[in-house]
């Protein structure tokens, strides 16, 4: 999951948890978006979590060091 994904995820359990007041027969919508923040929070942090692992933009910082 990428960090878009999980910010996508993380914004839509929020709404559905503190902003939808309608009820359905059925399915708890407040549930659900408590479970779709959860997975977006811990989405995130995997994803920043490992993105330093990924090795993807980071510069090396190897110089070449020529001596005479």
């Amino acid at each position: 999951m990428g960090i878009s994904i999980s910010i996508l995820f993380i914004a839509a359990g929020a709404i559905l948890r503190w902003a939808v007041t309608a009820s359905t027969s059925g399915v708890n919508l407040q549930t659900v978006g408590m479970i779709l923040f959860i997975v977006g929070i811990v989405g995130l942090a995997l994803s920043l979590a490992f993105w330093s692992s990924w090795g993807g933009f980071r510069r090396s910082n190897s110089t070449t060091v020529v001596e005479r």
